[in-house]
């Protein structure tokens, strides 16, 4: 290939590094009024009365919303293609607040100044209720979340919400408790994973305006424009043909723009005055008033018999969705639906748990979207058994681990594609050092280095539901429009199919020009999530490029008056197979756009995959422990990769790269953390640390390509399969330096230090 497996630079990267691309804010208008919401100072609460009279008066303030000034149609905010499996749970503002920072009224005015003058300026008077603040003790709890009687769900999910359960979910192939009696070796442990923040570098941020038709325009920082448009026509109660959402250059995700956080407040303000409008969410806000990882608790049983092959795994699980439900159902199932497969030498497999409602910040997608959390409590588990047969963890793995070409209790006879995490392990073992460094190596009086390890696997897209388009034109000078509606976050995607369509229509990279997720003119995607955009609209874009492919050689064909296979094309010309006839691309694009009966060339392609490749990764951290204060330093990180072909090499290495070091900042720093009355203590990054280049040591990347049949060019995807390694392998890493065992992440020097204290009695 020419172009597909080069690592070619990012087609916006020296743009981006220079300052040259427009943001959200960058494209509002000048005279747009600036947004504000008042937000509520307790975590649960009725609003008994709101006095907005002195407010209003303020000079320069255009309008303020409450409760009673918005529709009364309840829906999700969760980025998920309809009819959305998340519940409808909510309203623009409500006369109950859920959570410290939730919605109170909405305030618009000339400039930020007067609009933050005007929200000190509103009396609210609360009943206060007992909030729900522990989520292993949300159900049954005397308080109920939400007890409105139009809450709404499009499926059965499992909701008893009077009992504050969002979702249950049940996975169960085999009795369980019956083959668990025949394992030789049981292992029993409780895991917690801790609610994380997104931490990107953008905030999120709207900015919207009425064009000449009177249609609403939205500009948004979002990785779903086609979820942000139907979502508002739910809420504002208007049509979706009168939406326009457009996404420009975004300054990351992670996830937490897959949740519509703050389109519906501009498109609201711009609805009722008529003129532009933005919102800018500051740091504080962003931290508070936005959506976390699901915490969770995971409770795991694994069976092994004295041969070395685990028979039984056994997970149950509680999560916390915080005071709405987006995403809550399909991220506790994602934690059994990708961690059940990779131990395919078994007899019983089950998953169960329920997701709960507690007045906290909502929990929303985040980059692992439940496999994080249920690789640490499954990898985690593995290795404690590993220990216990006294079996190496790599070699444990390698005799366990599902194969290309076999099938597992979930996969109901469905053979597995494609698959080189056997040889992902061997290469990581060799990169880390690994027989020469297991478990531990003492350096001095006090420091002790070790190695851990991990093994996860994702998938690639939404099987049989997420559907994308692209469209691929022929313009009049002989160069190339693709026509996307997915959603670039700096992860290069943008770059990663143009090459694709390059490769096909064997031309150059500089002939593609990138059309990009504008709902007016972009094809339907359904945004940048769940791992798709190589894999789902990468073969929306291959399939495109070889439709156009094909219009081209026909229709040039006609043009030199012969059959059409005894034309071929070459990216430049086509020509008859004797050479003795010929015209140029160039020429041709001219022709097909002149004359009667003419018309432009475009290639058109919609693209939906029934199966989910998994891409799988094998992760091994070494550590270094001090063991009079029992801090942990990240000394070197091997990541292996299978994401099937490499389509870029350069950009999939920064992508595992920066899952990594997201994954090492779970593991070791990051944490949500709450008050004793629900206030967020974590708001800013003085409280919140996230990993800078001093704390991840040696990051070393390879990959071990497979070939999976479904992709482009035999391609699976990266982007979240990356982050899930970390916790686990840096947690065994522990372990095995000073026998201090953490189950309740993140892994932090008080609780290694304690581990060892209690070690010592």
């Amino acid at each position: 290939m020419r172009i597909v497996g080069k690592g070619i630079a990012k087609i916006d990267g020296m743009s981006i590094a220079t300052g040259k691309p427009v943001y959200t804010e960058d494209l509002a208008m000048a005279n747009s009024l600036i947004i504000k919401i008042l937000r509520s100072p307790h975590a649960f609460a009725r609003i008994i009365s709101i006095d907005t009279t002195n407010a209003e008066k303020v000079e320069g303030v255009e309008c303020i919303f409450t409760y009673k000034d918005v529709p009364q149609q309840r829906f999700t905010l969760a980025g998920q293609s309809y009819p959305e499996p998340s519940p409808y749970d909510r309203l623009i503002l409500e006369k109950v607040v859920r959570y410290v920072g939730d919605e109170v009224a909405i305030i618009a005015a000339v400039d930020e100044k007067i609009a933050l003058k005007a929200m000190g300026l509103i009396k609210v008077k609360y009943e206060l209720l007992e909030p729900v603040l522990n989520f292993e003790e949300a159900i049954g709890h005397s308080s109920i979340v939400h007890s409105e009687d139009d809450l709404h769900c499009n499926f059965n999910i499992g909701m008893n919400k009077n009992m504050n359960i969002v979702a249950s979910h049940k996975l169960e192939i085999g009795d369980v408790e019956e083959e668990l009696q025949k394992c030789d070796v049981v292992v029993e442990e409780t895991f917690y994973t801790q609610a994380n923040a997104h931490a990107m570098m953008e905030t999120y941020r709207a900015s919207s305006y009425l064009d000449h038709t009177g249609r609403l325009v939205v500009i948004s920082s979002t990785q779903i424009p086609f979820h942000v448009r139907r979502q508002l026509a739910r809420a504002l109660q208007i049509p979706a043909s009168k939406i326009r959402v457009i996404k420009p250059r975004i300054g990351g995700g992670f996830g937490g723009k897959q949740t519509s956080v703050v389109e519906i407040f501009t498109g609201m303000v711009t609805l009722k005055t008529g003129k532009p409008s933005i919102i800018v969410y500051d740091r504080k806000e962003t931290f508070s008033c936005t959506t976390s990882r699901h915490a969770m608790r995971l409770m795991v049983r694994l069976g092994a018999n004295k041969e070395g092959y685990i028979k039984v795994v056994d997970i149950q699980g509680l999560s916390d969705t915080g005071a709405y439900g987006e995403h809550a159902s399909t991220v506790f199932s994602v934690v059994g639906d990708k961690t059940l497969p990779l131990y395919n030498k078994t007899t019983a497999v089950r998953f169960m748990g329920n997701v709960v409602y507690t007045n906290k910040m909502p929990a929303g997608a985040f980059r692992g979207y439940g496999v994080t959390q249920g690789a640490f409590a499954l990898e985690s588990a593995v290795n404690m058994m590993a220990e216990k047969l006294a079996i190496d963890p790599t070699e444990f793995r390698l005799k366990n681990l599902i194969k290309a070409g076999e099938t597992c209790l979930t996969y109901k006879g469905k053979l597995l594609g494609s698959s080189s995490l056997h040889k992902c392990i061997e290469k990581g073992k060799e990169l880390i050092g690994w027989n020469a460094k297991f478990p531990a190596q003492v350096i001095s009086n006090n420091k002790v280095r070790a190695v851990g390890m991990a093994v996860t696997m994702q998938g690639s897209g939404i099987a049989g539901i997420d559907t994308a388009s692209a469209e691929i034109r022929l313009n009049d000078d002989g160069n190339f429009t693709l026509l996307i509606g997915s959603t670039d976050m700096g992860t290069g995607s943008d770059t990663i199919l143009a090459q694709m369509a390059a490769e096909i229509l064997e031309t150059s990279m500089e002939n593609i020009i990138v059309n990009a997720a504008d709902t007016d003119v972009s094809p339907y995607d359904p945004g940048s999530y769940a791992s798709s955009t190589t894999y789902v609209t990468g073969m929306a874009v291959v399939q495109a490029a070889e439709d156009l492919k094909q219009q081209i050689i026909e229709y040039g064909a006609r043009y030199l008056e012969t059959a059409t296979e005894e034309v071929e094309f070459d990216g430049q010309t086509i020509k008859t197979i004797e050479g003795d006839k010929s015209v140029s691309l160039e020429k041709l694009a001219e022709l097909q756009v002149l004359g009667a009966g003419k018309h432009q060339l475009v290639g058109n392609a919609t693209y939906g995959s029934p199966v989910s490749p998994p891409p799988f990764i094998a992760g091994f951290a070494e550590v270094e422990v001090d063991q009079e204060t029992g801090k942990v330093d990240v000394i070197d990180y091997v990541a292996v990769v299978d994401c099937g072909t490499v389509i870029n090499p350069n950009l999939a290495r920064i992508q595992v790269e920066g899952g990594i070091v997201q994954g090492i900042g779970m593991a070791m720093y990051e944490d949500v953390k709450y008050g004793g009355k629900g206030n967020l203590q974590t708001n800013t990054f003085m409280q919140y640390k996230i990993p800078c280049r001093k704390d991840i040591g040696n990051v070393k990347v390879a990959f071990v390509e497979s070939f999976e049949v479904t992709g482009p060019f035999g391609a699976k995807s990266i982007g979240e399969v990356v982050i899930n390694t970390p916790a686990p392998a840096i947690a065994h890493a522990v372990y095995n330096a000073v026998k201090a065992r953490i189950t309740t992440l993140p892994v932090t020097p008080e609780k290694v230090f304690m581990e060892m204290q209690k070690r010592a009695e």
